[in-house]
């Protein structure tokens, strides 16, 4: 879904490529997480393996999206959205945005973002999401992947970082030290002095160049080779009631970070994205003490 926005910067055929990119990842991601649910589910497996369901969504200022949620015996809520949307900025809203012109507020913004809560509390959570913008002024690329597990494994961190490391060394424009800092700033509940989990990275501001594109491609595939490697590896185990109740717990705090800290989650509201797509970060259980 593009719409022809000559007045902004960057090309078309970039925001062509980027829509069509993200499609195309969200039917692979969607594909192996299904595999995933139809093999052995482990301990959780009284539940009947998952599908997707996917719902469409428009905007009314412009552009939509995909909505595909799977609850299962493995993922016990996934979600893999993509969207293209554009218009007008609110005024006060266009303020925070770069490029934004005093007398041109257009827009044109698309990406994907998933966010996997597990069944079991030995499975780390995940999220992703990269996009692609363009205002009057300025296009770029940003995004990023993190992992949040209830119960670390220090191989587990190890194995993710180490993934992204390599993506980030393949690409001049992709700094890895960096990209991990900025994700360790960034994904924090300031308020219960908590990382929201053991990082990944976070990079925005690219310039809309090939470079940017391959690197935001690249981040696409290191996630969908190294996190359903990550869910394999551990979906067998047993676990305790305890160790449930710590990955409820904890999912709390994501759902405060997401709902009070989180930049998309503002970008998707203010900008009148569907707010049931927005909100598929949510947990479907939390608890709070």
């Amino acid at each position: 879904m593009t719409t022809d926005r000559p007045e902004l910067a960057g090309s078309q055929q970039q925001r062509d490529a980027a829509c069509r990119w993200f499609g195309s990842l969200r039917d692979r991601i969607v594909a192996a997480f299904e595999s995933i649910e139809a093999a052995d589910g482990g301990p959780g497996c009284d539940h009947p393996p998952g599908r997707f369901e996917r719902r469409q969504w428009t905007r009314d200022g412009g552009g939509g999206g995909v909505m595909a949620i799977m609850r299962g015996r493995v993922f016990e809520k996934v979600g893999v959205n993509v969207s293209t949307v554009w218009g007008d900025f609110d005024r006060k809203f266009a303020a925070e945005i770069p490029g934004t012109a005093s007398d041109d507020a257009g827009f044109w913004a698309t990406g994907i973002s998933l966010v996997a809560h597990m069944r079991s509390p030995h499975v780390p959570g995940v999220h992703m999401n990269t996009r692609h913008i363009a205002t009057a002024g300025k296009a770029w690329f940003g995004g990023g992947t993190d992992l949040n597990p209830p119960l670390p494994r220090d191989e587990d961190t190890k194995d993710f970082h180490a993934a992204l490391a390599a993506c980030c060394d393949r690409h001049p424009c992709a700094d890895y030290a960096a990209f991990s800092r900025w994700a360790d700033d960034y994904f924090t509940i300031p308020h219960r002095g908590l990382k929201r989990g053991v990082g990944g990275i976070f990079y925005d501001d690219l310039a809309a160049d090939e470079e940017s594109m391959a690197f935001t491609r690249d981040v696409g595939e290191t996630f969908l080779a190294i996190y359903p490697h990550l869910v394999r590896q551990r979906m067998h185990e047993t676990w305790t009631d305890a160790e449930r109740s710590r990955q409820l717990q904890w999912r709390g705090h994501y759902a405060e970070f997401n709902l009070v800290y989180d930049r998309g989650t503002r970008f998707g509201l203010m900008t009148g994205a569907n707010p049931e797509a927005v909100l598929m970060s949510l947990p479907p259980v939390a608890t709070w003490p």
